[in-house]
């Protein structure tokens, strides 16, 4: 499988497992409805820890812009193949959300609250606040990229063996820093599938809030350089 490949085919396991969680607890007549945050934060990073360990040895396993830019700016990834790398993430959570809708269609139907529809797609925040909101996506997305560079050795990208301890990694933000922006720590997570909620015919939905989409963006990348700095001082 080629890097591009990998990167489209983890980063579409990963929206699906995620985006899916998130649908399972805030649509309408699912089993799993109302099931809360505890279960949405673990349901995340199960779905980091599936996709890691299944594209590992072809691409590295970034499925995020945030890891691309993070690793090139400390010297760990080619700067050149960034721009590959985001496309394919980017196109991997457009079709990860595509799948998730075709599996819940009924149940997103169902669902009367256009908030919660948006919810199973894309982040938004619990006190919409732009500066706080990014401040918010940057320290969670330093976190996220920090510690994997931690965790993985210098000469390597991420491998299958990171696969669980970058995916608790990911619970534990959730859990602890999840609450205001929903935690998307990752530009490609929340742009693809609010693209795919905007194009989709979702019965009842409401506009994809493009005022907020560069939150994660800004906050994603911000976090990613921020730990790469860190990184490369100590």
């Amino acid at each position: 499988m080629s890097p591009f490949l990998g990167e489209l085919v983890g980063t579409f396991i990963l929206v699906l497992l995620g985006n899916g969680v998130v649908a399972n607890v805030v649509l309408n007549k699912s089993k799993g409805n109302n099931a809360g945050w505890l279960t949405i934060a673990a349901g995340w990073g199960i779905a980091l820890f599936v996709a890691v360990y299944a594209v590992a040895a072809s691409s590295g396993a970034h499925l995020n812009p945030a890891v691309s830019i993070g690793l090139a700016a400390a010297g760990k990834f080619a700067w050149v193949d960034v721009p590959s790398y985001a496309i394919a993430q980017l196109l991997g959570a457009m079709l990860g959300a595509l799948t998730v809708w075709i599996t819940y269609q009924q149940h997103f139907d169902q669902t009367t609250d256009p908030d919660a529809q948006l919810a199973a797609f894309c982040t938004g925040p619990a006190i919409r606040s732009p500066a706080h909101n990014i401040i918010t996506e940057a320290v969670g997305t330093f976190v996220l990229v920090f510690g994997i560079m931690m965790i993985v050795s210098p000469q390597t990208t991420l491998g299958a063996l990171d696969a669980l301890p970058v995916a608790l990694l990911l619970f534990g933000i959730g859990l602890s820093l999840g609450g205001p922006t929903g935690f998307a720590v990752n530009p490609a997570r929340d742009l693809g599938p609010r693209i795919m909620h905007a194009i989709l015919p979702i019965p009842n939905k409401r506009d994809s809030d493009w005022g907020y989409a560069y939150v994660p963006i800004v906050g994603g990348i911000i976090g990613g350089l921020l730990a790469a700095v860190v990184y490369s001082i100590l």
